[in-house]
């Protein structure tokens, strides 16, 4: 074939016709890529009624105080992909009102292209988080704060690639956080895992597990306001500094947390002991319990159980009565459950709970995803049934 002589060869009309049309089609086709590309990602979502079969809504989405589903109760893991949910934004942002999500030991996944999995903005918003794991985040922060306020409750965040994994920003906010767990997250080597910006700020960490990170300076920053309280259990964490705290201002509050396990390399930056003051010995008088305490009154004159714990009612450890919603299994509630209660805190302590009714127990323990169901051995003595434990979970009481 003489190439050449089909170059120089005139096209006849049709040909160019052809040519043209097949030119306009390539760059139809070729536009199209980036124009799906640009619509990949569906628009934010303000205030979903419309929600996935885990639980949480289908996409990126924003809530405030016009929302009409304030409460999310996850049936599976939710998986966020780059595909629905912009890059470097949130995919749960809340910006006014208050809004529980109920993990029921199931996962928030988070995507890969730098999105936090929840953001609180703006004073007033509120977000009750309990029982949920938050994983595959690559965002700086994992969780940001900023004015609002954040109650969570069992909290895991395991296998997030961050700079922080929950953190108040400079403008200020609260962070509530009881029998949260760090386990095998990654960090950028300089920052700590919690921080507090701002002297507005504040942390209050009960009872948590830090354990197999790597790459994080200290658990915490503490430039704002920081509480710790209950038994902190310091694990093997790879090229961290400090496991607990990086640098205690002089308005730092500690309370009085347990060092459980110290990984040997680790320090424990504690503030300096407060002087005794002398108390008169010629009239003594009964010391005042703590407030915890007195919610453990309240809550055993109000269900007839009692509580208790080896190192006191005021040591750290917590109760909560639940309804069906928050034990969260269907067959324990179809069973017709006779009363149930949630412990966290400074569990490992060793803790008893008598139930005021006659029945069997079962542990469903929140140190596994989901909740493993454990039957409990028992001892009945007075009408009363009794068991203990020795790490948070729910005690539910069924009929024998």
């Amino acid at each position: 074939m003489n190439i050449r002589k089909i170059r120089n060869a005139p096209p006849p009309a049709s040909s160019v016709k052809k040519v043209l049309l097949c030119c306009l089609f390539l760059i139809v086709f070729l536009a199209l890529p980036i124009a799906s590309q640009a619509q990949s990602v569906p628009a934010q979502l303000t205030n979903p009624t419309a929600l996935a079969p885990c639980g949480l809504p289908v996409s990126w989405s924003q809530f405030n105080s016009d929302a009409t589903v304030t409460t999310f109760n996850l049936t599976a893991d939710c998986t966020f992909s780059n595909s629905n949910v912009q890059a470097n934004s949130a995919v749960l942002h809340f910006t006014a009102g208050e809004f529980t999500i109920n993990g029921n030991g199931h996962s928030i996944i988070a995507p890969s292209n730098g999105a936090f999995a929840i953001y609180v903005q703006n004073t007033g918003a509120v977000l009750n988080l309990n029982n949920v794991t938050i994983t595959g985040g690559t965002a700086a922060t994992s969780i940001l704060v900023r004015n609002g306020r954040l109650n969570a409750r069992s909290i895991i965040f395991s296998g997030n690639t961050t700079t922080f994994i929950m953190a108040v920003d400079r403008d200020g906010g609260q962070i509530y956080a009881e029998s949260v767990q760090f386990l095998g997250n990654t960090g950028a080597g300089t920052e700590p895992a919690v921080v507090s910006v701002g002297t507005n700020g504040l942390v209050s960490i009960t009872s948590s597990i830090f354990e197999g990170n790597t790459d994080f300076n200290a658990l915490i920053d503490a430039r704002g306001t920081v509480q710790l309280h209950g038994c902190l259990t310091l694990g093997d964490n790879p090229n961290t500094q400090n496991d607990l705290l990086e640098r205690p201002p002089s308005g730092v509050i500690l309370g009085s947390p347990r060092a459980c396990y110290r990984a040997q390399g680790h320090t424990i930056i504690a503030a300096p002991p407060k002087k005794k003051e002398k108390v008169p010995t010629a009239t003594p008088t009964s010391r005042p319990r703590p407030q915890i305490a007195a919610t453990h009154v309240a809550l055993q004159a109000a269900t007839g159980a009692t509580f208790r714990a080896t190192y006191g009612l005021d040591s750290g450890v917590h109760f909560r009565q639940l309804d069906g919603a928050g034990i969260g299994v269907q067959s324990i509630i179809d069973a017709g459950y006779l009363e149930a209660f949630d412990v966290w805190g400074y569990v490992e302590q060793g803790v008893e709970v008598c139930f005021p009714q006659v029945g069997r127990v079962i542990f469903l323990d929140a140190n596994t995803s989901p909740r493993a169901i454990v039957p409990l051995e028992s001892t009945v003595a007075n009408g009363q049934t009794c068991v203990s434990i020795n790490s948070p979970g729910s005690l539910v009481l069924l009929p024998n």
